[in-house]
């Protein structure tokens, strides 16, 4: 019983890890939308970021634990949470410090980075455990 449950939960986090990174990248078309098309984009892009990138570290977080996956794999979900954080930050913090937002489209990158490390190497561990 105890295997199926760290098998479910790395299967778990592994679908998480890449719909996160799918989510990330298109939040990052829905923000080129509202540059390169129209304006009025930016409320989808607000949205979405809204409903999906803020849950997915949370459940990662709860899924590694189920999997008993390696301490890597919990520090790197807290960090996917901590750069949603600064996500949020310098959205906001604009009219307080100017030069922070300009790094909310890097962060973007590291968190479509991030994300999809995280799936990589929950895909290697998997395969770990069937060969």
């Amino acid at each position: 019983m105890n295997h199926f449950r760290i098998r479910i939960g790395r299967w778990s986090y592994l679908i998480l890890s890449i719909s996160f990174a799918l989510c990330t990248l298109i939040q990052i078309y829905l923000a080129g939308m509202a540059i390169f098309i129209h304006p009025s984009n930016w409320i989808k892009h607000s949205q979405f970021g809204h409903l999906f990138l803020t849950i997915f570290p949370i459940l990662m977080l709860i899924v590694a634990i189920i999997g008993s996956f390696p301490r890597w794999a919990y520090w790197q979900t807290l960090g996917l949470f901590g750069m949603v954080f600064l996500m949020y930050f310098t959205a906001n913090i604009s009219f307080v410090i100017p030069l922070a937002s300009p790094m909310h489209p890097v962060f973007a990158f590291f968190l479509l980075f991030f994300a999809s490390s995280s799936a990589i190497k929950a895909w290697r561990i998997i395969q770990g455990e069937t060969q």
